[in-house]
């Protein structure tokens, strides 16, 4: 089962009595900070619930899975999303 973003909105929108629109004004706006930070080095923090922060790859060497040929991948960064403990204890039930 997934839910998809029209309703994440409208389930936070029916919880918080908020119109559609304005929530979905307001994902915006925090996906845009996320992002922004996130972009700029900062680790976001939400206590209980998640944390986002950017990490570094190191340059490596990689194979070609169809020609078996190396390849020289790039040093480049990724993004790293970790539960915190309520969404934890929420997952598994306690």
């Amino acid at each position: 089962m997934t839910m998809n973003r029209k309703e994440l909105v409208a389930a936070v929108a029916e919880k918080s009595g908020s119109s559609q629109s304005a929530v979905n004004d307001v994902l915006d706006a925090l996906f845009e900070v996320f992002t922004e930070q996130v972009a700029a080095g900062e680790k976001v923090t939400v206590p209980g619930w998640l944390s986002v922060e950017r990490t570094s790859r190191a340059a490596r060497t990689g194979r070609n899975p169809q020609t078996g040929e190396s390849i020289d991948i790039p040093a480049g960064h990724s993004v790293k999303l970790s539960a915190g403990s309520k969404l934890k204890a929420a997952v598994s039930g306690k």
